[in-house]
């Protein structure tokens, strides 16, 4: 399955950034990004869905790693299993929210973070929603700019990356239309 693909890029050695209009929980990748907080506490947004998807061990080893690490800092990532999903994992993303300060420069970290979690375990494709539109607050046009600065900037940027696909899964019309229109003019 998956999403409906709305713009294609491709790129050297068959690599390739994809948008597209479907359900992150279906797409066809190793992997999938959630939009996270610092807590790891998945109540509600792209959190809640994926976490009442995936099942209790998905909070239980978000927890057990806050417990360890202690709240992660907004712009990192970290991997957990994906529970029930058929994944191979899950990365979670702490973009930050609005007036946080530079959100634009945090959520590009945050998912440049989230790439370098998908590559270092080999994964091959990645499938990333719209971090910090929702939720947090981030205005469209600046997740935009972030989105497509961070996945244009890997593909390019790490050309022996064993990551060669990477698509940004969008569900609501205004976000897909802001990405789409900061696409064609970038």
């Amino acid at each position: 399955m998956g999403g409906e693909i709305l713009h294609r890029e491709n790129g050297a050695r068959g690599r390739r950034f994809e948008i597209v209009r479907g359900d992150l929980l279906t797409e066809p990748v190793d992997a999938i990004v959630n939009a996270a907080n610092g807590r790891l506490a998945h109540g509600g947004g792209v959190a809640g869905i994926l976490s009442r998807a995936a099942g209790p061990a998905l909070q239980e080893e978000s927890d057990r790693l806050v417990r360890a690490r202690g709240t992660l800092p907004t712009g990192s990532a970290v991997v957990t299993g994906a529970g029930r999903l058929a994944f191979k994992g899950i990365v979670h993303a702490i973009g930050p929210r609005q007036g946080e300060g530079d959100e634009e420069a945090c959520l590009a970290r945050a998912l440049n973070a989230a790439f370098e979690h998908a590559d270092s375990a080999g994964w091959r494709s990645l499938s990333f929603p719209a971090v910090s539109s929702g939720l947090f607050a981030v205005p469209l046009e600046v997740c935009a700019r972030a989105y497509l600065r961070a996945a244009r900037g890997w593909l390019a940027g790490t050309p022996a990356s064993s990551l060669k696909t990477l698509r940004l899964c969008l569900r609501d019309q205004p976000v897909i239309d802001v990405v789409l229109a900061e696409a064609k003019r970038t």
